[in-house]
C-alpha cells in the first residue's frame, strides 16, 4: 500500500499507537509530521528511526489542547513538506477515576486534549488538506461496555466518534475521508499505566484471544484506512480489539 507523495502529521507520535502509526506510514512512503507535546527526545528517537530506513519526518511541539498550537502545527508541516495528505488525531489523555473522586479539571483536561484538539485539528485539515486526504480519529472499545471509573473518558470518545460521524458530509465535496478506529486494550504506557497485573489480566480474557493488543494491531488497521483501498469508507467508527466485549 504506497504512500508515496503523501505528507502525514501524527499527533501524540513520540511513543505507543501514534509512534508505531508515524513508522509505519513512512515506512509505506509518507513523510511524517511527528507532533510531540512535551517527549521531544522521544518524539526525536521516531524521526531517527524513520530516517534509518531512508524515511523522511520532522519533530514538531504542539500541545493541541490549544488551538493555536494546531495551527502551528499544521504551518510548520506545510513548511517542510508543502502539503498535508493525512491527520492521524491520536494524542489523547486518560486517567480512571470514580464519578465522586473527578474534579473540574480532571474533567476539562480530558475533553480539552481528546475533544476540543481533534475538532480543531479537523478545522485545519478542511483549510489546508489535499483533495483526496484522509483523517483518522481515535475511540475507544470501552465506550461499547459499562466500565466503572471510565465515564470521564468514554464521554470524550463518544463525542468524537459523532464528530467523526457529522464531519463525513462537510469533507466529502473535498473527496476527504474521516473515520474513527476504537481501539480495545493495548499495551502501551497509556493503558497499563497504574492498572494492577490483575486487572490488566482481566482485560485480557476480555477478548476472543486471550491478549492485550499491540501498537501494530491498530497501526495495520490504520495503514488500510488511509490507503486507496478503503476510499469508500466514511464517517465510521472501526472496533479494532480482536473480539473484545
Amino acid at each position: 500500500m504506497s504512500l508515496n507523495g503523501k505528507v502525514a502529521i501524527v499527533t501524540g507520535a513520540s511513543r505507543g499507537i501514534g509512534r508505531q502509526v508515524a513508522i509505519q506510514l513512512a515506512r509505506s512512503g509518507a513523510k511524517v509530521g511527528v507532533n510531540y507535546s512535551s517527549s521531544r527526545g522521544k518524539a526525536d528517537e521516531v524521526v531517527g528511526t524513520i530516517e534509518q530506513f531512508g524515511g523522511q519526518a520532522v519533530a514538531i511541539q504542539a500541545d493541541v489542547s490549544k488551538v493555536n498550537e494546531v495551527e502551528a502545527l499544521f504551518f510548520e508541516t506545510l513548511e517542510r513538506f508543502g502539503r498535508v495528505d493525512i491527520l492521524v488525531n491520536n494524542a489523547g489523555f486518560m486517567e480512571n477515576h470514580a464519578i465522586a473522586d473527578v474534579s473540574e479539571e480532571n474533567f476539562d483536561r480530558h475533553f480539552a486534549l481528546n475533544v476540543k484538539g481533534t475538532y480543531f485539528a479537523c478545522q485545519q485539515a478542511m483549510k489546508y488538506m489535499a483533495q483526496g486526504g484522509t483523517i483518522i480519529n481515535f475511540s475507544t472499545s470501552v465506550s461499547g461496555t459499562m466500565l466503572p471509573t471510565y465515564s470521564v473518558y468514554a464521554a470524550t470518545k463518544g463525542a468524537v466518534e459523532q464528530l467523526t460521524r457529522q464531519l463525513a458530509k462537510e469533507f466529502g465535496p473535498k473527496d476527504i475521508v474521516i473515520n474513527c478506529i476504537a481501539p480495545g486494550q493495548v499495551a502501551t504506557d497509556l493503558f497499563l499505566n497504574g492498572k494492577s497485573p490483575e486487572l490488566v489480566d482481566s482485560f485480557r480474557r476480555m477478548n476472543a484471544f486471550g491478549r492485550l493488543g499491540e501498537p501494530e494491531d491498530i497501526a495495520n488497521a490504520l495503514e488500510l484506512l488511509v490507503s486507496d483501498k478503503a476510499r469508500w469508507i466514511t464517517g465510521q467508527t472501526i472496533r479494532v480489539n480482536g473480539g473484545f466485549n
